[in-house]
C-alpha cells in the first residue's frame, strides 16, 4: 500500500499542510480586500464633508500607486506588516522584507541539507519556518525597543512642552522645541509633527496621525488631551503637567508587573528549554539511539510534529505571563 512507504506519508502531510496554508492566506486576502474596499468607500462618503477625510484619502490612493507589489494578492494582512515596517523608524520597504525572508530561508534550508542526513522535505519546512520567524522577531524586537525609548523619554518630553505654555510660547512652538532639544525618537516623531503643520495640516490632523503612526497608549492620551483642550478650553500646561505624572505613575506600574512576573517567565524559560537540552544530552551520551530521529522519516515526521505542538504551548504560556498595562 502507499501509506505503508514513509516517504510518500511524509510528502503527503507536507504538501497538505502547504495547501492549507495557502488557502488559510487565501481566504484571508479575499475578506481583507472586500473590508478594505468598504472603508474606501466610506472614506469616500466623508470625503464629501470633511476635508480631513478627503485628505486621508488622497494619502491612501498615493501610498497604493507607490508600494504596489505583484504579491499583494497572496500576502495576508500586507497593510499592518507595512504599518509594522514604518514603526521601526527604519527605512525598510515591503519587497526588501519578503527577499530577506527568502534569502534566509533558503540559506536554512541549504546548509540543513548539507550539515545534517536530513532529507529535502524537513530541510524545507525548517527553511521556511526560520525564514518567516526571524525577520518577524527582529521587526518585533525593533518596534520594542524604539517604543519603550520613546515612552521612556516622553514624560520629560511633556515637561519640556508645560515648560514652554508657561513661557508664553504657543503649543506649536512648545512642540518644535521638543523635536530640536530632544533625541530621537522622541525628536524625529515630533519633526514630522512640525514639519506636516508648516506645510498645512491643522495640530490635530498631525497629532492624529502620528498617534497612528506610534500606536502607544501614552501618546494618545497627550493627543486627546490638547483635542479636547482646542474644543473646550482650560488650562492646558496644568493638564499636561497632570498627564506627565500619571505616565510616570504607569511606568512604575509596568516595573512593579514585570517583577512580579520574572518568576513565571524564567518558568516558562526553563519548561521551553528542557526538551532540547535532553536531545542534546542524548544524542551526545548516544547517538546511535538518537539517529534513527534524525535518519528515519518517521523519526523527522514525529520531531517536526513535537516542535510544532511545543511552539503552540510556549505561545499559550507566553500570553498567561504577560499581562496588559
Amino acid at each position: 500500500m502507499i501509506v505503508d512507504n514513509p516517504n510518500i506519508l511524509v510528502f503527503g502531510i507536507f504538501t497538505g499542510m502547504l495547501i492549507l496554508f495557502f488557502t488559510i492566506a487565501f481566504a484571508v486576502g479575499i475578506f481583507g480586500k472586500a473590508h478594505k474596499v468598504t472603508q474606501d468607500r466610506l472614506v469616500k462618503l466623508k470625503g464629501r464633508y470633511n476635508k480631513s477625510a478627503a485628505l486621508e484619502q488622497q494619502k491612501r490612493l498615493l501610498f497604493k500607486k507607490e508600494e504596489k507589489s505583484i504579491l499583494d494578492g497572496i500576502i495576508p494582512k500586507r497593510d499592518e506588516l507595512r504599518k509594522r515596517l514604518r514603526r521601526t523608524g527604519k527605512e525598510i520597504t515591503f519587497k526588501q522584507y519578503l527577499t530577506s525572508n527568502a534569502i534566509i530561508g533558503v540559506l536554512i534550508t541549504v546548509i540543513l541539507k548539507i550539515l545534517t542526513d536530513l532529507s529535502f522535505l524537513p530541510c524545507l519546512a525548517v527553511g521556511t519556518a526560520v525564514g518567516l520567524f526571524l525577520p518577524h522577531l527582529w521587526v518585533t524586537r525593533t518596534i520594542q525597543k524604539r517604543l519603550l525609548k520613546f515612552t521612556t523619554q516622553f514624560p520629560e518630553a511633556i515637561d519640556l512642552i508645560v515648560r514652554g505654555l508657561k513661557a508664553g510660547l504657543p503649543v506649536t512652538e512648545s512642540i518644535s522645541a521638543v523635536a530640536n532639544e530632544m533625541d530621537a525618537p522622541i525628536s524625529t516623531e515630533f519633526k514630522k509633527i512640525t514639519d506636516e503643520i508648516r506645510f498645512g495640516k491643522t495640530m490635530d490632523e498631525a497629532l492624529w496621525q502620528a498617534s497612528d503612526r506610534l500606536d502607544t497608549p501614552e501618546f494618545k492620551f497627550f493627543v486627546i488631551c490638547i483635542s479636547i483642550q482646542q474644543e473646550t478650553g482650560g488650562n492646558l500646561g496644568e493638564t499636561l503637567a497632570n498627564l506627565s505624572n500619571i505616565l510616570r505613575g504607569r511606568a512604575q506600574l509596568k516595573l512593579k508587573i514585570k517583577a512580579m512576573s520574572s518568576e513565571g517567565k524564567a518558568s516558562a524559560a526553563i519548561i521551553g528549554a528542557l526538551p532540547f537540552i535532553m536531545l542534546g544530552l542524548i544524542s551526545m551520551l548516544n547517538y546511535e539511539y538518537m539517529s534513527t530521529m534524525f535518519i528515519d522519516p518517521r523519526g523527522q515526521l514525529a520531531l517536526l510534529g513535537g516542535v510544532i505542538w511545543m511552539s503552540i504551548g510556549m505561545f499559550i504560556i507566553s500570553k498567561l505571563i504577560n499581562f496588559e498595562t
